[in-house]
């Protein structure tokens, strides 16, 4: 059985990731979730200041990979959102490091995709975090059973993100990058298939991850 190596660490993509302004980023406070640990880290440059373990998504609600920016903060979303919010600039929909009235989930993939602290931990990371701060999340992008996906219209995420990157680089689509599939993408993808001889389906696909430089 052939088993192919997903490059879900960032890292590796950071050239067509990373926001440029994020890359000489003022040395200063930055978040860092590593989702294969279940831990998210208070950095200030090089320093570790807090670490904490977290809960993240399921394998079928995955926690998005990426760059993202702390955009609000709030005291008062309640409920299952614990005692307090900082949401997350991510394209394809609402997600963000919030309290939980779950505590013993903790360390666990439970979430629909946010990232659930402790409340007394969110309140801490609350005080600490201003709104622009940089977020880091390192993992799979698929998800911790490193499953590969077949895209198609209305599937949103990290990896048809990195899709519509890659189209887009290679000068096959020209709408938003925004990680949300849709009929654009579509069009983008068959244009693509046929043009590399691949079978054209107009969907996303391990052929097509490969021919991408997403799947090695």
């Amino acid at each position: 059985m052939k088993l192919y190596k997903l490059l879900f660490i960032l890292v590796l993509v950071v050239a067509t990731i990373i926001p440029p302004k994020m890359i000489f980023a003022e040395v200063g406070l930055m978040i860092k979730v590593d989702l294969w640990e279940n831990k998210l880290t208070v950095k200030e440059g090089e320093k570790t200041i807090k670490s904490f373990s977290i809960a993240t998504g399921k394998d079928d609600t995955p926690t998005p990979v990426g760059y993202f920016t702390v955009i609000e903060k709030s005291k008062d979303w309640g409920g299952g959102f614990g005692s307090r919010w900082l949401g997350l600039n991510v394209p394809w929909g609402i997600y963000g490091i919030h309290g939980t009235n779950k505590p013993n989930l903790i360390g666990r993939n439970v979430s629909s995709g946010c990232v659930r602290m402790k409340n007394k931990d969110a309140e801490d990371l609350y005080e600490q975090i201003p709104v622009g701060t940089p977020v880091i999340i390192e993992g799979p992008i698929h998800g911790l059973d490193n499953h590969i996906d077949v895209l198609v219209v209305g599937s949103k995420g990290t990896l048809v993100y990195l899709v519509q990157q890659r189209l887009r680089l290679a000068g096959y689509y020209n709408g938003k990058v925004d990680g949300v599939f849709d009929n654009k993408t579509q069009k983008a993808i068959e244009k693509y298939q046929e043009d590399h001889n691949l079978i054209v389906t107009g969907n996303g696909n391990e052929r097509l991850y490969m021919k991408l430089g997403l799947l090695e």
